[in-house]
């Protein structure tokens, strides 16, 4: 059987909301019947976008995280919910804005965070997938359709399909210490919960200093290697997808004719650019 899926691809988010916008504009005011109550005009972010800065000038690199309901095949709030919310056969996650009424403790559930508590009405809330659009024949949701960077993809496809491209694409779950097996997967997610060694490369030669290219920077820790790459034109190197909180590492940096020098390094929870390198 074939469900839906939703992929969230953070290197191409540019933080234009379109996709928090085009959410809004579906669902406040508007009671969708079986699917969900209107969403009030202030408080609530059904899809959200969370942003993060990495490193430090002149090298900073700035990611933003759309998240939303994950519509998990093993959802803590169907569980909660005891009837109040519904996994449907094709993967969506619905509250029943009927039956989960006063039901506070839904909201609770989701450690996600990604289930909105309406005051008013007294009721769970959470983005629906555009269900209520999928079942009238629309090919995509709306915050797909909305994303002028395809930073965002549904898919109807099959578990196996969909493990396939999990695989092939390096897709992960924004939270796999819940094991709760979400249906919303993110590519590059590295640029949120990695950090990364920058800096810039320079040699002497014949009085002149100048940026190099093609320089070997390894990284190691305890004599194991963790990444390497080399100087682009610029003489610029990034290590990036290293694990924080690796602590004491040794950045090396070799080019034929010059001396290697190596320099230590603290690898902590933040991103580090280091001070130019010259090469003798």
């Amino acid at each position: 059987m074939k469900k839906w899926n939703l992929i969230v691809d953070v290197a191409e988010c540019h933080n234009c909301n379109n996709c928090v916008i085009s959410c809004t504009d579906e669902y406040v005011g508007n009671d969708i019947p079986g699917y969900s109550a209107p969403q009030p005009l202030h408080g609530h972010k059904w899809i959200d976008i969370t942003t993060l800065e990495r490193g430090e000038f002149p090298r900073v690199d700035v990611t933003y995280v759309p998240t939303m309901c994950n519509h998990c095949d093993d959802a803590p709030c169907v569980a909660a919910g005891k009837g109040a919310v519904t996994k449907r056969d094709d993967g969506i996650v619905i509250i029943d804005p009927q039956k989960a009424r006063g039901r506070k403790d839904i909201v609770d559930a989701c450690p996600y965070g990604a289930i909105w508590w309406n005051d008013d009405l007294d009721l769970p809330q959470a983005w629906t997938f555009d269900a209520h659009l999928l079942d009238r024949g629309w090919k995509h949701p709306r915050c797909v359709q909305s994303c002028p960077t395809q930073a965002l993809k549904s898919l109807k496809v099959t578990d196996a399909e969909m493990a396939a491209m999990i695989a092939e694409e390096d897709l992960r779950p924004l939270r796999p210490d819940l094991a709760t097996k979400p249906r919303v997967h993110y590519k590059n997610l590295h640029r949120f919960d990695t950090v990364f060694v920058a800096g810039e490369v320079l040699a002497t030669a014949n009085g002149v200093t100048d940026c190099v290219a093609e320089a070997l920077v390894t990284l190691s820790s305890k004599g194991q290697q963790l990444a390497s790459t080399h100087t682009c034109g610029f003489g610029e190197f990034t290590l990036d997808g290293l694990p924080p909180l690796t602590g004491d590492c040794d950045l090396t940096i070799t080019l034929a004719g010059y001396e290697p020098k190596t320099i230590n390094i603290a690898l902590q929870d933040t991103s580090i650019v280091i001070e130019p390198v010259v090469l003798s």
